[in-house]
């Protein structure tokens, strides 16, 4: 097989417009924007697929629209943004021990330098 080529059967029109539309729903343009997330090859960036190259995609693309399964993990949360100004003031006031106390009773591991 010549480098590059595909090695089966290639995907159906209805595959390909239907794995357009998942990626689109996803927030990608088009097969070129989505390369670098999906970890597509130059071959598939241009739209060519094999079926079940085409197939494994869609499924994945729908387990993703379909949210996490219950046996799944959550996420984990964000962390919040930097303090405005006037916070991070307040906050180089307070003494250390204060501080360590404070990030220790939400769940922070402290130690001192």
């Amino acid at each position: 097989m010549a480098f590059g080529q595909q090695s089966g059967p290639p995907a159906t029109t209805r595959q390909v417009q239907e794995l357009l539309a998942l990626l689109k729903a996803a927030g990608h343009n088009d097969f070129r924007d989505a390369r670098g997330p999906m970890g597509f090859t130059q071959r598939q960036a241009g739209g060519r697929f094999t079926r079940d190259e085409a197939a494994a995609f869609i499924e994945q693309l729908e387990e993703v629209a379909d949210g996490p399964r219950p046996d799944q993990a959550a996420p984990p949360p964000r962390r919040p943004a930097s303090p405005a100004p006037a916070d991070e003031k307040v906050l180089r006031r307070l003494p250390a021990d204060q501080l360590a106390v404070e990030l220790e009773r939400r769940g922070w591991i402290v130690i001192p330098p």
